[in-house]
């Protein structure tokens, strides 16, 4: 396996920053966080499963490990690659929301440093209508290279590697809270989800922004209403990997700011690993969780605003 892990100094202190893995299925110039990338493998033979969902090729075993290998070609609804071509397929090895998989592309291009600021939020009819799969766009050079919602992928074909709803009526009767919460999350279906759960957890009053530049300029102007901070709200929940402003930069921003600073910021994320964790301590975060840990989320909330 290809160690893609390595990064150079100025990606390791930007919190501005994204890292980028581009790749291309029938020549259309696509891109994963390199944060979620555990390797690049070359094609190798992979064991069809009876019954499998028709965007899984099948398993393979690349070490001592077992790996579900997904074709984007035909999860996206693009053409396979044609025969003469075919040594050029790679699979991409992914770990995150606590789940290894593998991703069946044609080609990987290279490695981009890319401003936060520069990726733009797509529209959701993007890619064959289905709502919310690119997370963001950014131009490299002359092309266009669409940031795909991996973990979207990953909750259609298997929806028990993503957060599970039902987990909170484990929780029992509980109090609502008319306290208001601001979320900042860029994957629509995960923010629909993520609404649902805590609604369900007695929370009501959610409010929410789409990426993390959205997230500042609403606490802006509930700074600016002259009421007390924590009446407009009490806590925050951000994603990490976002458009325009990631959360690493929204709570750096929330912990300079005189009247913010005071805020809960809770990072809910497919990202946590040691070195996020790392980064998010060091920009002031109160807690982090990985994104299927719902029920934990909600003890956190309960905890720093009840």
């Amino acid at each position: 396996m290809a160690d893609v892990k390595k990064r150079d100094a100025e990606a390791e202190n930007s919190t501005s920053m994204l890292q980028i893995l581009e790749f291309t299925i029938s020549a259309r110039h696509f891109g994963i966080n390199v944060a979620k990338v555990d390797a690049l493998m070359p094609k190798e033979p992979v064991m069809p499963m009876p019954n499998a969902n028709p965007y899984v090729e099948g398993v393979f075993k690349p070490r001592s490990k077992i790996m579900t290998l997904i074709n984007l070609a035909a999860y996206l609804g693009l053409p396979e690659m044609r025969e003469q071509d075919s040594e050029r397929n790679i699979y991409i090895v992914t770990n995150f929301n606590k789940n290894q998989s593998a991703f069946h592309v044609h080609t990987v291009e290279a490695i981009h440093n890319i401003p936060i600021n520069l990726i733009e939020k797509p529209d959701v009819s993007i890619y064959g209508g289905t709502s919310g799969l690119a997370t963001g766009i950014a131009r490299i050079a002359d092309r266009l290279v669409t940031i795909i919602d991996f973990e979207k992928i990953l909750m259609d074909i298997s929806p028990t590697t993503g957060i599970n709803i039902t987990d909170i009526d484990r929780l029992g009767v509980r109090a609502n809270s008319v306290k208001p919460i601001l979320i900042a999350e860029d994957s629509q279906m995960l923010e629909q989800i993520i609404v649902e759960a805590l609604h369900r957890a007695g929370y009501a009053n959610v409010i929410v922004c789409m990426n993390g530049q959205e997230a500042w300029d609403t606490l802006e102007k509930l700074k600016q209403s002259g009421k007390p901070i924590e009446e407009c709200v009490s806590c925050v929940i951000t994603d990490i990997e976002m458009p325009l402003m990631d959360g690493h930069s929204l709570i750096q921003l929330i912990r300079a700011d005189e009247v913010l600073k005071v805020l809960p910021v809770i990072i809910f994320s497919s990202l946590i690993n040691q070195e996020m964790r790392q980064k998010g301590e060091a920009v002031g975060a109160t807690a982090q969780l990985s994104k299927p840990e719902i029920t934990e989320l909600v003890h956190l909330i309960d905890k720093h605003i009840l």
